[in-house]
Protein backbone atom coordinates (compact mmCIF):
# COMPACT_ATOMS: atom_id res chain seq x y z
CA UNK A 1 0.00 0.00 0.00
CA UNK A 2 1.46 3.38 -0.98
CA UNK A 3 2.15 6.04 1.65
CA UNK A 4 -0.42 8.76 2.38
CA UNK A 5 -0.14 11.97 0.38
CA UNK A 6 -1.58 14.90 2.34
CA UNK A 7 -2.29 17.89 0.12
CA UNK A 8 -3.55 21.43 0.60
CA UNK A 9 -3.97 24.16 -1.99
CA UNK A 10 -3.69 27.93 -1.96
CA UNK A 11 -2.62 30.89 -4.05
CA UNK A 12 0.52 32.79 -3.00
CA UNK A 13 -1.02 35.15 -0.45
CA UNK A 14 1.43 37.89 0.40
CA UNK A 15 4.95 38.29 1.75
CA UNK A 16 3.54 36.90 5.01
CA UNK A 17 0.84 34.30 4.33
CA UNK A 18 -2.70 34.61 5.57
CA UNK A 19 -3.32 32.85 8.85
CA UNK A 20 -5.72 30.46 7.13
CA UNK A 21 -2.80 29.18 5.04
CA UNK A 22 -0.74 28.68 8.18
CA UNK A 23 -3.69 26.73 9.59
CA UNK A 24 -3.72 24.47 6.52
CA UNK A 25 0.00 23.81 6.93
CA UNK A 26 -0.42 23.09 10.64
CA UNK A 27 -3.39 20.79 10.01
CA UNK A 28 -1.42 18.88 7.36
CA UNK A 29 1.52 18.46 9.74
CA UNK A 30 -0.79 17.25 12.51
CA UNK A 31 -2.34 14.69 10.19
CA UNK A 32 1.09 13.60 9.02
CA UNK A 33 2.14 12.99 12.63
CA UNK A 34 -0.89 10.71 12.99
CA UNK A 35 -0.75 8.69 9.74
CA UNK A 36 2.67 9.36 8.22
CA UNK A 37 3.22 10.05 4.54
CA UNK A 38 4.29 13.27 2.84
CA UNK A 39 2.81 16.76 2.63
CA UNK A 40 2.26 18.53 -0.70
CA UNK A 41 1.46 22.23 -1.10
CA UNK A 42 -0.45 22.73 -4.37
CA UNK A 43 0.54 26.33 -5.01
CA UNK A 44 -1.94 27.91 -7.38
CA UNK A 45 0.44 30.50 -8.81
CA UNK A 46 -1.66 30.59 -11.99
CA UNK A 47 -4.20 32.80 -10.24
CA UNK A 48 -4.14 36.43 -11.40
CA UNK A 49 -6.05 38.27 -8.66
CA UNK A 50 -3.79 41.04 -7.33
CA UNK A 51 -5.84 41.21 -4.12
CA UNK A 52 -4.75 37.69 -3.14
CA UNK A 53 -1.28 38.94 -2.21
CA UNK A 54 -2.48 41.54 0.31
CA UNK A 55 -0.92 41.10 3.76
CA UNK A 56 -2.77 42.70 6.71
CA UNK A 57 -0.43 43.52 9.62
CA UNK A 58 -0.93 45.50 12.84
CA UNK A 59 1.36 48.45 13.53
CA UNK A 60 3.01 47.85 16.91
CA UNK A 61 2.98 51.53 17.83
CA UNK A 62 -0.39 52.77 16.61
CA UNK A 63 -2.41 49.53 16.72
CA UNK A 64 -3.73 50.30 13.26
CA UNK A 65 -3.99 47.64 10.57
CA UNK A 66 -1.74 48.25 7.58
CA UNK A 67 -1.88 46.51 4.23
CA UNK A 68 1.19 45.53 2.27
CA UNK A 69 0.90 44.39 -1.31
CA UNK A 70 3.25 44.16 -4.25
CA UNK A 71 3.53 46.94 -6.78
CA UNK A 72 3.93 45.44 -10.23
CA UNK A 73 5.38 46.62 -13.52
CA UNK A 74 2.22 47.84 -15.25
CA UNK A 75 -1.58 47.84 -15.26
CA UNK A 76 -1.96 44.85 -17.58
CA UNK A 77 0.17 42.69 -15.28
CA UNK A 78 -1.76 43.88 -12.22
CA UNK A 79 -5.17 43.12 -13.70
CA UNK A 80 -4.61 40.10 -15.91
CA UNK A 81 -1.24 38.36 -15.58
CA UNK A 82 -0.95 35.15 -13.54
CA UNK A 83 0.97 35.57 -10.30
CA UNK A 84 3.96 33.69 -11.66
CA UNK A 85 4.22 36.33 -14.42
CA UNK A 86 3.78 39.47 -12.31
CA UNK A 87 7.03 41.46 -12.09
CA UNK A 88 7.76 43.50 -8.94
CA UNK A 89 8.14 47.22 -9.63
CA UNK A 90 11.59 48.71 -9.11
CA UNK A 91 11.84 50.39 -5.70
CA UNK A 92 9.02 48.41 -4.06
CA UNK A 93 11.31 46.29 -1.91
CA UNK A 94 13.21 49.26 -0.47
CA UNK A 95 9.99 51.14 0.28
CA UNK A 96 8.42 48.10 1.93
CA UNK A 97 11.61 47.37 3.93
CA UNK A 98 11.28 50.78 5.63
CA UNK A 99 7.76 49.93 6.81
CA UNK A 100 8.44 46.47 8.20
CA UNK A 101 10.20 47.29 11.54
CA UNK A 102 6.94 48.78 12.82
CA UNK A 103 5.04 45.65 11.84
CA UNK A 104 7.13 42.51 12.43
CA UNK A 105 10.15 41.18 14.36
CA UNK A 106 13.68 41.92 13.19
CA UNK A 107 14.20 38.30 12.15
CA UNK A 108 11.40 38.56 9.60
CA UNK A 109 12.75 41.87 8.33
CA UNK A 110 16.10 40.15 7.71
CA UNK A 111 14.38 37.29 5.86
CA UNK A 112 12.58 39.84 3.70
CA UNK A 113 15.90 41.55 2.94
CA UNK A 114 17.47 38.25 1.91
CA UNK A 115 14.93 37.39 -0.80
CA UNK A 116 16.30 38.29 -4.22
CA UNK A 117 13.74 37.97 -7.01
CA UNK A 118 11.53 40.34 -8.97
CA UNK A 119 8.75 37.79 -9.42
CA UNK A 120 5.66 37.95 -7.18
CA UNK A 121 5.01 34.21 -6.80
CA UNK A 122 8.70 33.40 -6.29
CA UNK A 123 9.00 36.13 -3.65
CA UNK A 124 6.11 34.66 -1.66
CA UNK A 125 7.46 31.12 -1.86
CA UNK A 126 10.94 32.18 -0.76
CA UNK A 127 9.51 34.11 2.19
CA UNK A 128 7.51 31.09 3.33
CA UNK A 129 10.46 28.76 2.83
CA UNK A 130 13.00 30.93 4.63
CA UNK A 131 10.51 31.45 7.48
CA UNK A 132 10.47 27.68 8.04
CA UNK A 133 6.85 27.20 6.98
CA UNK A 134 7.65 24.82 4.11
CA UNK A 135 10.20 22.58 5.79
CA UNK A 136 9.68 19.00 4.53
CA UNK A 137 6.76 20.19 2.38
CA UNK A 138 6.80 19.50 -1.37
CA UNK A 139 5.68 22.55 -3.35
CA UNK A 140 3.94 21.81 -6.65
CA UNK A 141 2.97 24.82 -8.75
CA UNK A 142 -0.03 25.04 -11.08
CA UNK A 143 2.00 27.24 -13.41
CA UNK A 144 4.57 24.50 -14.01
CA UNK A 145 4.34 23.48 -17.71
CA UNK A 146 5.40 19.89 -16.88
CA UNK A 147 2.58 19.57 -14.36
CA UNK A 148 0.10 20.89 -16.89
CA UNK A 149 1.26 18.36 -19.46
CA UNK A 150 0.68 15.51 -16.96
CA UNK A 151 -2.77 16.69 -15.93
CA UNK A 152 -6.03 15.71 -17.59
CA UNK A 153 -7.76 17.95 -20.10
CA UNK A 154 -10.62 20.04 -18.72
CA UNK A 155 -13.40 21.79 -20.60
CA UNK A 156 -13.54 24.83 -18.28
CA UNK A 157 -10.16 26.57 -18.08
CA UNK A 158 -7.92 29.61 -18.36
CA UNK A 159 -5.22 30.07 -20.98
CA UNK A 160 -1.95 31.90 -20.31
CA UNK A 161 -1.43 33.73 -23.57
CA UNK A 162 0.49 36.75 -24.94
CA UNK A 163 -1.35 40.09 -24.95
CA UNK A 164 0.19 43.54 -25.54
CA UNK A 165 3.69 42.38 -24.56
CA UNK A 166 2.60 40.51 -21.42
CA UNK A 167 1.29 37.06 -20.50
CA UNK A 168 -2.34 37.24 -19.38
CA UNK A 169 -4.79 34.70 -17.99
CA UNK A 170 -7.72 34.55 -20.41
CA UNK A 171 -10.93 32.66 -19.65
CA UNK A 172 -12.19 30.22 -22.27
CA UNK A 173 -15.83 31.15 -22.90
CA UNK A 174 -17.16 28.70 -25.47
CA UNK A 175 -15.88 30.23 -28.69
CA UNK A 176 -13.67 33.05 -27.40
CA UNK A 177 -10.92 33.85 -24.91
CA UNK A 178 -11.69 36.82 -22.70
CA UNK A 179 -10.31 39.04 -19.95
CA UNK A 180 -12.75 39.91 -17.18
CA UNK A 181 -13.08 43.69 -16.80
CA UNK A 182 -15.54 43.63 -13.89
CA UNK A 183 -19.22 44.44 -13.70
CA UNK A 184 -20.11 41.52 -15.96
CA UNK A 185 -17.97 42.94 -18.79
CA UNK A 186 -15.41 40.94 -20.78
CA UNK A 187 -12.78 41.85 -23.35
CA UNK A 188 -12.34 39.24 -26.08
CA UNK A 189 -8.73 38.86 -27.23
CA UNK A 190 -7.03 37.15 -30.13
CA UNK A 191 -5.30 33.83 -29.37
CA UNK A 192 -2.92 32.31 -31.90
CA UNK A 193 -1.78 29.17 -30.06
CA UNK A 194 -3.40 26.81 -27.56
CA UNK A 195 -1.22 24.21 -25.91
CA UNK A 196 -1.83 22.06 -22.86
CA UNK A 197 1.17 23.64 -21.15
CA UNK A 198 -0.65 27.00 -21.29
CA UNK A 199 -3.83 25.78 -19.55
CA UNK A 200 -4.87 25.93 -15.89
CA UNK A 201 -8.26 24.98 -14.45
CA UNK A 202 -11.10 27.10 -13.11
CA UNK A 203 -12.33 26.76 -9.56
CA UNK A 204 -14.86 24.10 -10.56
CA UNK A 205 -12.39 21.92 -12.48
CA UNK A 206 -9.35 22.43 -10.24
CA UNK A 207 -9.88 19.44 -7.94
CA UNK A 208 -9.91 16.69 -10.56
CA UNK A 209 -7.20 18.48 -12.57
CA UNK A 210 -4.97 18.61 -9.49
CA UNK A 211 -5.76 15.03 -8.50
CA UNK A 212 -4.80 13.76 -11.94
CA UNK A 213 -1.32 15.26 -11.57
CA UNK A 214 -0.79 14.93 -7.80
CA UNK A 215 -2.69 11.85 -6.66
CA UNK A 216 -3.40 12.53 -2.99
CA UNK A 217 -5.08 10.45 -0.32
CA UNK A 218 -6.05 13.37 1.95
CA UNK A 219 -6.92 16.97 1.17
CA UNK A 220 -6.98 19.81 3.70
CA UNK A 221 -9.78 22.21 2.74
CA UNK A 222 -10.51 25.73 3.95
CA UNK A 223 -13.85 26.78 5.43
CA UNK A 224 -15.10 28.32 2.19
CA UNK A 225 -13.36 25.80 -0.02
CA UNK A 226 -15.12 22.80 1.49
CA UNK A 227 -18.46 24.38 0.52
CA UNK A 228 -17.83 24.38 -3.23
CA UNK A 229 -15.56 21.36 -3.75
CA UNK A 230 -17.33 18.58 -5.61
CA UNK A 231 -16.02 15.81 -3.39
CA UNK A 232 -17.96 13.17 -5.35
CA UNK A 233 -15.49 13.69 -8.20
CA UNK A 234 -12.71 12.25 -6.06
CA UNK A 235 -14.14 9.53 -3.78
CA UNK A 236 -10.61 8.21 -3.21
CA UNK A 237 -9.70 11.38 -1.26
CA UNK A 238 -10.39 11.84 2.44
CA UNK A 239 -11.33 15.51 2.89
CA UNK A 240 -10.29 17.18 6.13
CA UNK A 241 -11.45 20.65 7.17
CA UNK A 242 -8.56 22.83 8.27
CA UNK A 243 -8.23 23.53 11.98
CA UNK A 244 -9.82 26.71 13.31
CA UNK A 245 -7.58 29.75 13.65
CA UNK A 246 -8.46 33.21 14.94
CA UNK A 247 -8.17 36.25 12.65
CA UNK A 248 -7.87 33.94 9.66
CA UNK A 249 -7.69 36.81 7.16
CA UNK A 250 -4.75 38.55 8.86
CA UNK A 251 -1.17 37.84 7.88
CA UNK A 252 0.78 35.21 9.79
CA UNK A 253 4.04 36.92 10.78
CA UNK A 254 5.66 34.83 13.49
CA UNK A 255 9.26 33.73 13.98
CA UNK A 256 8.43 30.45 15.72
CA UNK A 257 5.73 28.02 14.65
CA UNK A 258 3.31 26.13 16.86
CA UNK A 259 3.00 22.80 15.05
Amino acid sequence: MSEPVICFGQQPCGIFPNRFLFSKIRTARRLQSEIGGRVVFFLHDSDHDHRETNACLTNRHTGEVERINFEVANKIQKLYSPLYCKTIKLGWKEKTRRRLPNLVDRQLVEIFESVETDNVADFCVEMYRKSGLLENVDVVRSGDPDLRERAIEVEDYFLDTPYEGEIVRARFRGEAYSLFKGGGRYLDIEVETVRKSMISPTRDTRLRWMQSAIPCTHYIAGEGEIQYLNTEEAPEISFVKRDFIERSGDAYAECSHDW
